[in-house]
């Protein structure tokens, strides 16, 4: 039985990955246990549009891990991803009296100012701050700088809300407790870039079945964030165009494929074997894969912004299984002309395991290990009797998890973290009746100021001023009589 240990859950177009691990002391993680489930036919593009089905194999992946680990599984950390990720700028600007100083206050309100955008259709997920402008100058923290005007620069990551909901009905149909949403493309550049890579600007790209991630960073900063809806299993189902089974297109491609060849060293007679009895021109094939791939890398430069192109000194970084095709490195470098790029083939923590698919090291269970980098709440509950009857054993309600940790505000999260379905709505709870609280008493201390500006009002009337000196004369008459 494991006793303590954290439990992290990918959900990939072509895979679903659930994996376990143990933090030590010294900073490093033990992986217990991984399962991995094939999702293709729930999962599009990385969202999910069977919610049953997705139900379905959230239930089967915890359920294996709990067998393995003899363990109950209270709660689990989730990577949010997928094509409709995109990032938006935006600008909040207030003015201030003459050569007034930054209070944090005032940070907050344009942070909550930011957080209250409305985009039609979609849902802020996560905010990065950018910088703020003083005035004319640019800072990282303006607290107490002087100044007329603060605008605040954001990038506001936006989520798609039907599939937002159908990512926490899920986990609400399964029954299975949420520790934490992390946008998975930050918890995976936390985890395979150097801090110099993000400092001198570098851009992460994380090649997928479905999808491709890039990630732009500088001065240490998210200054992009976009999901390209084009993936390895696009060349995948071009090489089947010719005339073979999608699993025939797979294999060849794994044997084959290469992301650059030079055009002297293709054989124009070469032919590579689909099966016993069928054969491809190996320069039809060539052409097929790098037309493809070449259109791929054309969309993850377009997503650079325009005045960080020039500026990458950390480079292209590579990941994710796409990054093992041969020779990917020459092909983004012939294409983008940038020389500094790297393959990560696996991240900067020190992760022990005697697991094949961990020691692999081939970019695939990154953005897991990535995820699980990130949990520090234990997902670890009862110990399962020898018997392995799951169902004797008590599950922890949403509820009951939700109550060991107060809904945050907005700006109490940390950067990348995505408030689940329950947290919004405590949240939003919370905040409608901090408002209330906040009418009632200013609208009390308006009625008595009110109150208060009619008494003057009423003393200073001439009515008032008048009956006063009456009854001071009468006062007066009455003590000269006597």
């Amino acid at each position: 039985m494991a006793k303590d240990f954290i439990v992290a859950i990918e959900m990939g177009s072509s895979k679903m990955t659930g994996i376990a691990g143990r933090k030590n002391l010294d900073g490093s993680i033990q992986v217990l246990a991984c399962v991995k489930e094939d999702s293709s036919s729930f999962i599009r593009k990385g969202v999910v549009y069977n919610i049953d089905k997705t139900a379905q194999c959230l239930t089967s992946i915890v359920n294996k891990l709990e067998k393995q680990l003899k363990t109950v599984i209270t709660q689990v950390y989730v990577g949010v991803g997928g094509q409709s990720i995109r990032s938006v700028r935006n600008v909040i600007a207030h003015d201030l009296q003459r050569e007034t100083q930054v209070t944090q206050e005032e940070v907050i309100e344009l942070m909550d100012s930011n957080r209250n955008m409305k985009y039609p259709d979609q849902q802020i997920i996560d905010a990065a701050v950018q910088e703020y402008r003083v005035d004319s100058q640019y800072q990282l923290d303006p607290v107490g700088i002087q100044c007329s005007r603060i605008e605040g620069n954001f990038l506001n990551i936006l989520q798609r809300k039907t599939f937002y909901n159908n990512l926490n009905k899920c986990f609400e149909t399964a029954g299975i407790n949420v520790a934490e949403m992390y946008l998975a493309p930050l918890a995976l550049a936390d985890s395979v870039l150097t801090e110099t890579e993000k400092r001198s600007g570098c851009a992460l790209v994380d090649l997928g079945a479905d999808t491709t991630t890039v990630s732009v960073y500088s001065k240490n900063v998210l200054r992009h964030l976009a999901v390209i809806p084009l993936g390895i299993n696009n060349i995948i189902k071009d090489i089947a165009s010719l005339q073979m089974e999608e699993s025939d297109a797979e294999k060849m491609m794994l044997k084959y494929a290469s992301a650059y060849t030079d055009n002297n060293d293709i054989d124009n007679n070469l032919k590579y074997p689909v099966d016993a009895e069928r054969q491809v021109e190996a320069r039809k094939f060539i052409e097929i894969v790098e037309g493809r791939l070449e259109e791929i890398i054309a969309n993850v430069w377009c997503q650079v912004p325009e005045e960080y192109c020039d500026k990458l000194l950390g480079g292209i970084i590579l990941t994710g299984g796409g990054s093992n095709m041969r020779e990917i490195e020459k092909a983004f470098r012939n294409y983008i002309h940038i020389e500094k790029i790297r393959v990560a083939k696996f991240v900067t923590q020190t992760i022990t395991s005697s697991l094949p698919e961990i020691n692999a090291h081939d970019g695939r269970m990154n953005t897991v290990l990535g995820l699980l980098a990130k949990g520090d709440i234990n997902c670890a509950g009862a110990e399962i009797p020898a018997n392995g009857d799951l169902f004797s054993q008590p599950k922890v309600t949403v509820a009951e998890t939700m109550e060991q940790r107060r809904a945050r505000q907005a700006t109490e999260i940390p950067a990348g973290v995505v408030r689940t379905a329950e947290e919004t709505r405590r949240a939003e709870e919370e905040a409608r009746l901090k408002k209330e609280e906040e009418d009632r008493i200013a609208r009390e201390k308006a009625e008595a100021e009110e109150r208060e500006r009619q008494r003057i009002k009423k003393e200073n009337s001439f009515w008032n001023k008048s009956w006063k000196k009456i009854k001071e004369f009468g006062s007066k008459m009455v003590e000269e009589e006597e």
